[in-house]
């Protein structure tokens, strides 16, 4: 089985409010694949500033590792995504980046994350519960 490295960010702003991405019908977290020799915090911040268009002030803490398997060209893949707290100040306009399939972006408090649940990956519901 091939392993994808992936990293990621739960990304708040000064006002407690979350950064969720919405791509191919479901509700997620800004992540993406490691580029050859970088590491997965330079790559976590990368991702997130390209997928959601704005600057990540500061990088915190790595939250975790998830791992799901999916398919691929009939080949089997181990996708492990390592995820860091992060912070973005005055990021008020968000760029969806469309050309990864990304339509929306928005920020949301904790008392929104229900939509987020109803319509998202059973990885992400698990983070959800390290914020709230």
């Amino acid at each position: 089985m091939k392993m994808i490295r992936a990293a990621g960010g739960i990304v708040s702003n000064e006002e407690m409010r979350f950064l969720f991405i919405f791509r191919i019908g479901k509700w997620d977290l800004p992540k993406g694949k490691l580029d050859s020799g970088e590491t997965a915090k330079v790559a976590a911040v990368r991702e997130v500033e390209e997928e959601c268009g704005i600057h990540i002030y500061s990088l915190g803490n790595k939250v975790c590792n998830t791992y799901h398997i999916y398919e691929m060209n009939k080949e089997r893949i181990l996708k492990k995504t390592t995820w860091y707290l992060m912070k973005a100040i005055k990021q008020n306009k968000l760029i969806p980046q469309l050309e990864e399939g990304i339509t929306d972006v928005r920020w949301l408090a904790p008392g929104d994350f229900m939509m987020i649940r109803q319509n998202t990956y059973p990885l992400i519901r698990d983070l959800l519960n390290s914020i709230e």
